[in-house]
C-alpha cells in the first residue's frame, strides 16, 4: 500500500497549473483565429489561461478531474484519501464560482473550456469564436 501512496503523491505533484496540454491546445486553437490574448494575468481573480483585455473578456480550461466537472473523468475520486480529494475538489469549484462572480462584477466576461470538450475542436472552436464576438456588456 505504501508503494501505492507514493506513486499517486508523485504523479499528482507533476501535475502542472499552467501551459497543460489543454490549455496549449485552446491557446493554439485562438491563435489561429486570428487573436492576440496575455496568459494568466494575475491582476484578475482566478488568473484567467487567456485574457483579451481590449474585448475585456478571459477564457479558463480547466482539467475536468481537478476542478470536478459533471463528466465521467471529472466525476472520479481517487480510493485512497478520499477525504482529502473531495474537499479539494470542491474546494476548487467554490473558488472556481467565486473567481468568475468577482470577474463578473469587474465588468469582465468568462468562458470556461473543459479538458472533455476538446475532444471535439470544432465544437469548441466554434464555442469560443462565438464567445470572443458576442455582444458586449
Amino acid at each position: 500500500m505504501r508503494d501505492d501512496r507514493e506513486t499517486r503523491s508523485r504523479i499528482m505533484r507533476a501535475v502542472k497549473g499552467e501551459n497543460t496540454g489543454p490549455e496549449i491546445l485552446v491557446r493554439r486553437m485562438v491563435r489561429g483565429m486570428g487573436y492576440r490574448y496575455r496568459l494568466h494575468s494575475a491582476a484578475l481573480p482566478g488568473k484567467p489561461d487567456l485574457v483579451f483585455s481590449r474585448l475585456r473578456r478571459v477564457i479558463f480550461v480547466h482539467g475536468c478531474f481537478w476542478h470536478g466537472h459533471s463528466c465521467s473523468r471529472g466525476a472520479r475520486v481517487p480510493k485512497s484519501n478520499r477525504a482529502y480529494w473531495t474537499r479539494k475538489i470542491d474546494g476548487n469549484r467554490i473558488r472556481d464560482k467565486r473567481n468568475v462572480a468577482a470577474l463578473k462584477s469587474a465588468g469582465w466576461n468568462s468562458l470556461l473550456v473543459w479538458e472533455c470538450e476538446l475532444r471535439n475542436e470544432d465544437r469548441v472552436r466554434h464555442k469560443i469564436e462565438k464567445f470572443l464576438t458576442g455582444p458586449r456588456r
